[in-house]
C-alpha cells in the first residue's frame, strides 16, 4: 500500500513539474510573441534551469538577447545551441558568428562562416559570406580624419536618427515626456518613440581650430499630429521641405491594428508642412496591416522613395524596396526589390541617398564588424548598383550602427549606435571630416622593376598599369632605362593589380597588392617579368600541336600563332622563314612528308591573319633530318620521352626586319612542353643518363606516355 502511494506521489510530482514547464514555456511564448523580450529571456531561463535544455529554449533564449542587442548573453545561448546541440540551421550560424565578432572573437566567428558555407547551398552562401576583403575604408584613408561625438541631447533611452532640414536637424527619441499616460513599449521597456527637432552648432573636438563636430540645442518635440502615443520615427523630406515621410506604427488614432498573427507592423505615412508644424497626414497606398512598410528616404531628385518591408517577394527578413513619386507623391508606381547586390537573407534597414547618388543602409547580412553595420553603394542611371563597401570605422563597430546621414557638403552628418561607451541605448553620434594638411597626409609608394623573363636584363619603357577591384585603370606609367616604375597611393585598405605589357613580349605580366590605411610612406615592392617573343634571330613561341596525321591548325595552335602575327604586325618589314623538325620516329619520308604539310599550314594560317604571303620567305619541314641529339633510328627506344621532345621543335627565323637586332650567332632556342629549355643544360644532362647507362623513372614512364600518344588518335607532338 505505502509502495502505491509513493509511486502515485512520484506521478504527481512529474505530472506537476511538466505542467509547470508547459505553462512557464507558453507564458515566455506569449512574452516574445509580444516583443518583450526581456521578459521572455527571464522565463525561458527559470525553464532551463528547471530541465528544459531544448533546442526550442535555446533558440527563444539566444534570440531574445539577440533581439536586445545584449551579446554576450546571446553568446552564452547559442553556444549551447551549435556546440552542444549541433544546430546546423544557416540562420542561427549566422547569428552566433554575429555575436561573436561583436564580441571581438573574430576568428572564431569567422570559422563559423566557414562552416555555414558548408551547411547552405550556393547561391545563398553567397548571401551570409561576401568577399574575403570587407574592410573597406569610406573617406579615412588618411588624408582625411573624421571627427565623431555622442551628441549632448543623448538620453539613456533609444535615440537615433539625425536628417537635417532647413534650420533644423530631425531625429526620433524615445526619451519621457513626463506623462503620467505615457505608454512603455515592451520589447525594451521604454516609452515610445516620438519625433523631435533641434538646432546645430558647431563646437571644437581637439585643439585646432579646424578640428570641429555638430552638437544639438534646443530639442523639442514637434507638434501634434504627426505623433502618437505610440511609436513615429525616421523622418525624411523632400528637397524643398513641402512634404516629410515617416514611420509609425499600424494605429488608426483610435486603435492598434494587428495582422494575422497578431503583430502591429509599421506603415509609411506623408504629411504637408502648414506653416510651423504638419498637418494632411496620409498612408502610403503600399502599406498593409500584413507586413511592414518603414524607414523612409528620398532621392535627391524627389522622383523615387527607398524603404524597408518585409512584404511578400522580400529575399531576407527585411529588404529595401523602391517606389516611383508619381505628381508630387499623389500616386505611386508598384514597390520594387533592390535585389540580391544590396538585400540578403537577413536585415537590410535604415536607407539614405545622398545628393551624389549613394545609397546608405544598414545591413547584418553583409559580412561587417558585428551586427548591424552601415554600408554603401553607387546608384547607376541604369538602376544598377556598385559593390556594397563596409564604411569601416568609426562609423562602425561591434554593435549595431545604422541611421546615416551626409549633407550636401559630403563634410558632416549624422549616424546611429548602441556601441560601448554611450550614455544608454541606441545614440546619435555627428561626425566631420576635416583635409589633413599636404604635409601631414598619409601615401604609400609601389615601386618594382619590369626584367626580361629570358636575360634577366631589366626591360625600359614598358608600360606599367594600375587597375583598382573594378578593373578601372587608376594610372598608367612607364618603366626608365633601368626597368623601374612607381606609383603614389593614398593610405587605403583596398586591393589593386599591377599589369605590365610592351611590344615583342608575349602578354602580361600582372601582380596583385593591398595597401594598408594608416601606415604612412611605406614601400611595396611588386617586381614583374615579361617574356620576350624575340629571342636572338628567333621569334619565340611555345609548342604548335596537330591531331595524329593531321596538319590542320587547332584552336589552341592558332593562339600561340597569333603571337608570331603581333611581332609581325610591330614590324612591318619583317620577313620570316618558318621551319619544323621532328623526332625520329616513324618514317624518314612520312616525318619529312608530315612536317612540311604542318610548316605549310602554319604559314597559310599566318598568311590568313592579314600578313602578306611574300613576308614569309620560306615553309619547309625537314622531318627527323636535323636531329639535336643521339635519338635517331638506331636509338629511337633507347630515348626518353623528353630526349625526343627535344628534336619536335619548330622555328620562325628573322631574316631581316627594320628596327630588330638580329644576333645570328645565338643558338636556337629548343622549346618543350613546360616551355623554354636552356639547349646547353638538357644537353648536359642526357650527357649523365648516357654515362650512367640507365633511365630514370620519371623517363621511362615518359616513354611508354609517348607510345600512347603514337596508338591514339590524338598526336603529343608538336611541329
Amino acid at each position: 500500500m505505502k509502495y502505491h502511494k509513493k509511486q502515485t506521489i512520484t506521478l504527481l510530482f512529474i505530472l506537476f513539474n511538466a505542467l509547470v514547464f508547459a505553462q512557464s514555456k507558453r507564458v515566455a511564448d506569449r512574452y516574445y510573441e509580444e516583443f518583450a523580450y526581456f521578459k521572455a529571456a527571464k522565463i525561458y531561463e527559470a525553464v532551463y534551469k528547471r530541465g528544459d535544455t531544448s533546442k526550442y529554449v535555446l533558440k527563444r533564449l539566444g534570440d531574445s538577447y539577440y533581439n536586445n542587442s545584449q551579446t554576450e548573453d546571446a553568446e552564452l545561448w547559442y553556444k549551447k545551441l551549435i556546440e552542444d546541440k549541433k544546430e546546423k540551421d544557416p540562420s542561427y550560424l549566422f547569428k552566433y558568428s554575429q555575436v561573436l565578432k561583436s564580441n571581438g572573437k573574430t576568428r572564431k566567428s569567422d570559422s563559423i562562416f566557414v562552416l555555414l558555407n558548408k551547411e547552405i547551398d550556393t547561391v545563398s552562401s553567397e548571401k551570409y559570406i561576401d568577399k574575403v576583403n570587407y574592410l573597406q575604408d569610406f573617406l579615412n584613408n588618411g588624408n582625411k580624419k573624421i571627427s565623431i561625438r555622442n551628441l549632448a541631447i543623448n538620453t539613456p533611452f533609444s535615440d537615433f536618427g539625425g536628417i537635417v532640414q532647413g534650420d533644423k536637424v530631425y531625429f526620433a527619441s524615445a526619451s519621457p515626456k513626463n506623462d503620467r499616460k505615457e505608454r512603455i513599449y515592451k520589447w525594451n521597456n521604454q516609452p515610445f518613440l516620438n519625433i523631435y527637432n533641434a538646432n546645430a552648432y558647431f563646437e571644437e573636438a581637439g585643439n585646432s581650430s579646424k578640428d570641429t563636430v555638430v552638437e544639438l540645442e534646443n530639442k523639442t518635440i514637434i507638434p501634434p499630429k504627426v505623433n502618437t502615443q505610440f511609436h513615429e520615427s525616421s523622418p525624411t523630406f523632400t528637397k524643398d521641405g513641402k512634404y516629410m515621410y515617416f514611420s509609425r506604427v499600424n494605429y488608426d488614432g483610435k486603435r492598434l491594428k494587428k495582422d494575422k498573427k497578431q503583430t502591429v507592423n509599421l506603415k509609411l505615412y506623408r504629411a504637408r508642412r502648414l506653416g510651423e508644424g504638419w498637418g494632411d497626414i496620409v498612408e502610403l497606398p503600399f502599406n498593409s496591416d500584413e507586413y511592414s512598410v518603414a524607414h523612409p528616404a528620398i532621392s535627391s531628385d524627389n522622383k523615387t522613395l527607398y524603404f524597408v518591408s518585409d512584404m511578400p517577394g522580400s529575399l531576407g527578413q527585411t529588404d529595401i524596396f523602391k517606389v516611383e513619386i508619381l505628381d508630387e507623391g499623389e500616386s505611386y508606381g508598384e514597390p520594387v526589390n533592390l535585389g540580391t547586390s544590396i538585400n540578403t537573407p537577413q536585415k537590410e534597414m535604415f536607407p539614405f541617398v545622398s545628393d551624389e547618388n549613394i545609397l546608405f543602409f544598414s545591413s547584418n547580412g553583409h559580412r561587417g564588424l558585428g551586427l548591424l553595420d552601415i554600408f554603401q553603394t553607387k546608384i547607376f542611371d541604369d538602376g544598377t548598383y556598385s559593390e556594397v563597401i563596409n564604411l569601416d570605422y568609426p562609423f562602425n563597430s561591434k554593435k549595431d550602427d545604422f541611421s546615416f546621414f551626409v549633407d550636401n557638403t559630403g563634410m558632416k552628418g549624422f549616424f546611429s549606435s548602441n556601441r560601448a561607451k554611450g550614455k544608454g541605448d541606441d545614440d546619435i553620434y555627428s561626425f566631420y571630416i576635416t583635409q589633413l594638411p599636404e604635409e601631414e597626409k598619409c601615401y604609400q609608394h609601389v615601386t618594382g622593376i619590369v626584367k626580361n623573363k629570358v636575360t634577366k636584363e631589366p626591360v625600359p619603357n614598358a608600360i606599367v598599369k594600375l587597375i583598382d577591384e573594378f578593373g578601372t585603370v587608376m594610372e598608367e606609367t612607364a618603366t626608365n632605362s633601368r626597368g623601374n616604375y612607381k606609383f603614389k597611393l593614398e593610405c587605403r585598405n583596398e586591393s589593386f593589380t599591377v599589369v605590365t605589357k610592351k611590344l615583342d613580349y608575349r602578354g602580361t605580366d600582372r601582380k596583385k597588392f593591398s595597401t594598408v590605411a594608416g601606415e604612412k610612406n611605406k614601400e611595396i615592392v611588386v617586381n614583374l617579368v615579361l617574356d620576350p617573343l624575340i629571342v636572338g634571330n628567333q621569334i619565340v613561341i611555345k609548342p604548335i600541336y596537330f591531331d595524329y596525321d593531321k596538319s590542320i591548325i587547332r584552336d589552341d595552335a592558332q593562339y600561340e600563332l597569333e603571337n608570331i602575327v603581333s611581332v609581325m604586325n610591330n614590324h612591318p618589314n619583317m620577313v620570316i622563314k618558318i621551319e619544323s623538325h621532328t623526332d625520329s620516329r616513324g618514317g624518314k619520308s612520312y616525318n619529312r612528308n608530315l612536317s612540311d604539310s604542318r610548316a605549310k599550314a602554319t604559314r597559310d594560317f599566318i598568311v590568313s591573319r592579314g600578313i602578306a604571303r611574300g613576308r614569309i620567305e620560306s615553309a619547309i619541314g625537314y622531318g627527323e633530318d636535323q636531329l639535336l641529339n643521339h635519338c635517331n633510328d638506331k636509338n629511337t627506344r633507347r630515348c626518353s620521352e623528353e630526349e625526343h621532345q627535344l628534336n619536335r621543335r619548330s622555328y620562325f627565323y628573322i631574316v631581316r626586319g627594320k628596327n630588330v637586332k638580329i644576333d645570328n650567332n645565338v643558338k636556337p632556342t629548343v622549346i618543350d612542353k613546360k616551355g623554354y629549355n636552356d639547349q646547353k643544360a638538357i644537353l648536359e644532362k642526357l650527357r649523365r643518363f648516357k654515362k650512367k647507362k640507365r633511365i630514370p623513372t620519371r623517363l621511362r614512364l615518359g616513354r611508354q606516355k609517348q607510345d600512347k600518344c603514337y596508338k591514339d588518335t590524338d598526336d603529343c607532338s608538336s611541329l
